[in-house]
């Protein structure tokens, strides 16, 4: 946890909080986050002006090293990490036989190991599914939790806050473009779907680039020192209200809050970052492929506005969205955002026309089309 003066941690304001470390890694000396640091809108506004530090230290970091790690989990998960080069990011899922969305990771690949960090509550599961996976691979995968934590950087400015760790400057994601239905095999190049630029960091662990600004896998010990020399130098921290905010409004689905057991990656616009369409069998392949070719996922993510909700009563995850009295819908993720107001992502049927007179629970709800 950064410890800063104003942190309302997120267990404090809601106990149920998916937003909790879990509690193998609680017993192990790992605090929760800071939700806000008593402004929210200020950090909101920082993060889309200027450059803060958010906390997401209570995410979970598994490990794979051993000879045979990349080529291992290039056959489990959807990404093509047979591409992926020392000092490179992407990420990656986990499928269901059926090909339905269990786990979702962010990758960073250092030479020697392959580090996976993935949402609070998830990494048990991760880590049981790697662990059944080993035979006789020549693979260690560890739940390293407790030893190395997750923060990030993230607004215009990220880029000179990165400069302050003595870090190179980081190149911007390449992402690869999703190819049109039944697209002609080797049209994909071989590679990582997603290449996100990968630097290490003086005092150990990394930095990485992503989606939403940039990633420092620290170890614990050493995390304050970052901590004092960032916020020294002017970058303040933000909590994880503002973080998640940020994430709505860039439309980025959470596994395991903007999911549900149903949900497959074309219907939360997961295929472009972490699946790779032209490599060679995994779990849950043959269910990406058909719809992909047919283009027509029977649901959809959606960024909705919610009117006539109080701030202190935003929908909670899993909410059921309706039209005309009839479930259409639930509700992953609401905030309210610093210019949009409440906001929420939603998964909804593909049938849900743009302009329908939605409801989540009292309130009326229209999608953003845009």
């Amino acid at each position: 946890m950064i410890d800063m003066p104003g942190a309302v941690l997120v267990e404090s304001i809601d106990e149920s909080s998916r937003d909790q470390p879990e509690p193998t890694h609680t017993a192990a000396g790992v605090r929760g986050v800071a939700a806000h640091y008593g402004d929210p809108m200020r950090e909101q506004r920082q993060l889309d002006t200027e450059v803060g530090l958010v906390d997401r230290s209570h995410r979970g970091v598994v490990t794979v090293s051993g000879a045979e790690r990349i080529s291992w989990l290039h056959t489990l998960t959807t990404q093509h990490l047979a591409g992926l080069g020392r000092w490179q990011g992407t990420e990656l899922l986990v499928l269901s036989p059926h090909g339905r969305v269990e786990q979702h990771a962010m990758v960073a690949e250092d030479g020697d190991t392959v580090w996976l960090d993935t949402e609070p509550g998830a990494t048990a599961g991760l880590l049981t599914y790697l662990e059944k996976m080993r035979f006789f691979s020549q693979v260690d995968p560890r739940d390293v939790t407790a030893e190395h934590a997750l923060l990030s950087l993230v607004g215009p400015k990220t880029a000179e806050a990165v400069a302050l760790l003595d870090v190179p400057p980081l190149a911007e994601p390449d992402v690869v473009g999703v190819p049109g239905p039944k697209f002609r095999s080797g049209e994909l190049p071989i590679r990582p779907t997603a290449r996100y630029d990968v630097q290490p960091l003086p005092q150990g662990g990394w930095a990485r680039r992503g989606p939403l600004g940039v990633d420092l896998l620290v170890p614990r010990h050493a995390m304050d020192q970052l901590v004092t020399r960032l916020c020294d130098n002017g970058v303040l921290p933000a909590g994880l209200w503002a973080y998640e905010a940020v994430r709505v409004a860039a439309r980025r689905a959470r596994v395991g809050v903007d999911t549900d057991h149903r949900t497959i990656p074309a219907e939360v616009d997961l295929i472009a970052p972490a699946v790779h369409l032209d490599k060679g069998c995994y779990r849950g392949q043959e269910t990406v492929a058909r719809v992909h070719n047919m283009g027509r996922p029977p649901r959809r993510m959606v960024l909705l506005h919610l009117d006539g909700v109080s701030t202190d009563q935003l929908p909670v995850a899993g909410s059921p969205v309706t039209l005309d009295g009839r479930t259409v819908g639930f509700v992953g993720t609401a905030v309210l955002h610093h210019e949009l107001g409440q906001v929420a992502l939603a998964v909804v049927k593909r049938s849900v026309p743009d302009d329908a007179a939605l409801r989540v629970g009292d309130s009326a709800a229209a999608i953003d089309p845009s």
